[in-house]
């Protein structure tokens, strides 16, 4: 817009300039009376003729000097929009990274907490993060201290004071709920919940000149979020155990139906052979040794028709009573259940190298409900569990003796029932053990 103002001026000041030269050269000719009017006339024609293409030529420029001004001033527009949007966001990065920095002053920071990936505890882990932040800023509460102290008999030192010394023990309390955050497990919650007490007690201690406390609103904040991150934790190792569990499970369902599968082969194939035998022996005309082959193909016939009973039945099996003397002595038994066709392959399993000695077997009872019994069995048993939050782990606080008489009035008669534990091993171990300290 300036450029065509002054494109403006400029053709004016020529066409004021030609204007004046015009009158001159008129006011000369008319002196020297040298000219005819009709050539008067041609010069004066020539002299508008100019001024108009001049006048043309200014309006023209003026106009484009319009249209840049009027595009430079939309684009200017977008340009300064984009400018402010771009400031606003700066100064919003400045107040957050201002916050950011008076947050880790007392010692909040942001870091991979346990409940980040947590679903179920993702929108109150936020809430509570709001808060803590809320409460750490200036006078937002999370410390409390005197206004009264003086520093060389000022109150303004005094208070700049009490406001640093207020800022290092808040972050020296903070720092101590980081640790035990990251650090948490299930079963450190009450001994957390004890050193963060015992931290609170050491900040009012050190600060007690000067009426330094941890709030207990805040003090309750961190206490939460302790149990948040410790329920978070206890439900993941209850998860994976329940996965263990089901992995465990599944294993045994599958050497299970292995066994099964083993046994009918083997028995197939058994009959095959008496049957070849038996076509043999009735060639031979050998009455009597077609009567002993038939009562043999009769008893693997019912032996065949048993195993598969036992496939069809998800709920036989045998019910199993084992201690182990030397791991865990003399009052703890393990009462389970297992469908395998050799109730011992699992009791081997489970005297593997996760435990110094070999289990003893107390009971070994087959029935068509053994889910049943054992679930009886446990639930008269479940005062003694030795996990009380671990529904899975099938140890109990009893004497082989005090479980066979559950398991008699569960179970009905017991074929057989061993109450003393041999733990040929753990006697052996303690006999050398003996040999080597008299030696």
């Amino acid at each position: 817009m300036f450029g065509a103002r002054s494109k403006a001026r400029e053709l004016a000041e020529r066409v004021n300039r030609l204007l004046e030269e015009n009158a001159r050269l008129r006011s000369e000719l008319t002196r020297l009376g040298a000219m005819e009017i009709a050539e008067l006339e041609q010069v004066r024609a020539d002299l508008r003729g100019e001024i108009e293409a001049l006048t043309a030529a200014r309006d023209a420029e003026r106009r484009r000097a319009e249209a840049e001004a009027e595009e430079w001033a939309s684009r200017n527009a977008a340009e300064r929009a984009r400018l402010e949007g771009r400031i606003a966001e700066l100064r919003k990065a400045v107040v957050e990274a201002e916050d950011t920095a008076a947050l880790q002053e007392v010692g909040v920071y942001r870091y991979a907490h346990p409940l980040d990936d947590s679903v179920a505890y993702k929108a109150e882990l936020a809430e509570l993060r709001d808060r803590i932040k809320v409460m750490n800023r200036k006078d937002g509460g999370a410390v409390t201290a005197t206004t009264r102290f003086t520093m060389n008999d000022s109150l303004t030192q005094g208070k700049r004071m009490v406001n640093e010394f207020s800022k290092l023990l808040l972050r020296a309390y903070n720092n101590e709920v980081d640790t035990l955050v990251r650090a948490m497990k299930p079963h450190k919650l009450s001994s957390a919940r004890d050193r963060l007490d015992k931290t609170r007690a050491t900040v009012e201690k050190l600060g007690r000149s000067m009426d330094i406390r941890i709030a207990h609103t805040y003090h309750r904040l961190r206490v939460t979020e302790l149990e948040l991150t410790a329920d978070h934790l206890n439900k993941l190792a209850e998860e994976k155990e329940r996965e263990r569990q089901e992995r465990a499970r599944l294993r045994e369902e599958r050497q299970a139906q292995a066994d099964i599968d083993r046994e009918m082969a083997r028995l197939e194939k058994e009959r095959t052979h008496y049957e070849n035998a038996l076509d043999a022996l009735r060639r031979n005309g050998d009455d009597e040794g077609v009567r002993r082959m038939e009562g043999q193909l009769e008893e693997i016939g019912r032996a065949m028709g048993d195993v598969e009973q036992r496939a069809a039945n998800v709920r036989a099996g045998y019910v199993y009573v084992i201690s182990n003397l030397g791991s865990f002595g003399e009052r703890m038994v393990k009462v389970g259940m297992t469908r395998r066709l050799d109730p011992m392959d699992r009791v081997k399993e489970l005297g593997d190298a996760s435990v110094p000695f070999n289990f003893d077997v107390h009971a070994l009872h087959f029935s068509d409900d053994a889910v049943g019994v054992e679930a009886e069995l446990h639930r008269r048993l479940a005062d003694r569990r030795v996990n009380r939050v671990n529904q899975r782990r099938e140890f109990f606080y009893a004497t082989p003796g005090e479980v066979r008489d559950l398991l008699e009035s569960v179970a009905g008669d017991l074929l057989e029932y061993t109450e003393s534990s041999e733990a040929a091993e753990y006697r052996q171990s303690l006999g050398e053990s003996a040999k080597a300290g008299s030696g």
